[in-house]
């Protein structure tokens, strides 16, 4: 019924979860992607940086569910400062064309490993 999904080609989890769960070969659950580089382990800079790699995160793991961006259907986005809103946008805007997936941003006042962004999705298979 569910299959746990794992790519080195996206940050190992740093705790007890998986990159991604698929739920009977329809719907892929994605936990939340922070900006680490996977073949580095280091943190890219700044928010449009770690926008773009938080994104590229989780395109690794769609596709190794089996999914792609294009099927994402919602996405929930963590920011650390509202005012860095816009610039998410711009780099968020380039990784969904069309339809783009329904969703939720919140600002937190910490996330893991200090980072300025973090987003998980829901996406169709």
């Amino acid at each position: 019924m569910q299959q746990e999904i794992h790519t080195a080609k996206a940050p190992a989890a740093l705790g007890p979860y998986s990159q991604a769960i698929a739920i009977c070969d329809k719907l892929i659950f994605t936990s939340g992607q922070i900006a680490i580089i996977p073949e580095t382990g280091k943190t890219a800079q700044g928010i449009e940086a770690q926008t773009k790699q938080v994104l590229e995160n989780l395109k690794a793991v769609l596709e190794e569910a089996g999914s792609s961006m294009a099927k994402v259907i919602k996405t929930t986005v963590f920011i650390k400062d509202m005012n860095d809103f816009a610039k998410v946008n711009e780099i968020y805007g380039q990784y969904f064309k069309g339809v783009c997936p329904a969703r939720s941003c919140v600002e937190v006042a910490r996330l893991p490993k200090d980072m300025l962004i973090e987003i998980e999705t829901i996406a169709l298979k």
